[in-house]
């Protein structure tokens, strides 16, 4: 089995994140002004604020990554999780949560919060999985999202 080597955000990985995203959120959904903004310009909307990308390479290639977007006061949003298909069933998605997770708690997060949609299952499974539990969703958050999750750390 290849190892996954999980990486920090860089300039020269950005792309990765609008081109592993886009895969899936065109599949389900369709790319909002929002998604746009943090898949393009990641570097200004999430790093530039306390954030962070992450990224997985497996077999020499950048096949994963996953967003956090600084909320303030010791809290976090993952976002944008994606694997490329031909990688899935390779522990990526948990490595690459897990990582999110030691990431914000490396930095004193007290809290992970994540929205998702109900029609993603095995996005919702891997969640439950990496320790993240729902709760109540408020209204007019996010168009396409029907559930929202936390971690406690």
């Amino acid at each position: 089995m290849e190892t996954v080597k999980i990486l920090p955000f860089s300039d020269a990985l950005a792309p990765y994140f609008l081109a592993i995203n886009r895969e899936w959120i065109e599949q389900y959904f369709f790319l909002e002004p929002f998604d746009l903004a943090q898949l393009q310009t990641p570097r200004e909307t999430l790093i530039n604020s306390g954030g962070e990308v992450l990224f997985a390479e497996w077999k020499g290639e950048i096949v994963g990554t996953v967003g956090l977007k600084s909320s303030g006061n010791g809290q976090y949003e993952l976002i944008k999780m994606g694997v490329l298909p031909k990688a899935r069933g390779q522990n990526i998605g948990m490595l690459l949560g897990q990582a999110a997770l030691d990431w914000a708690k490396k930095r004193g997060a007290q809290k992970v919060l994540l929205y998702s949609n109900s029609i993603l299952v095995p996005a919702i499974a891997l969640y439950r999985k990496l320790g993240f539990r729902e709760i109540p969703m408020e209204p007019g958050t996010y168009q396409r999202c029907d559930v929202k999750m936390e971690y406690l750390l």
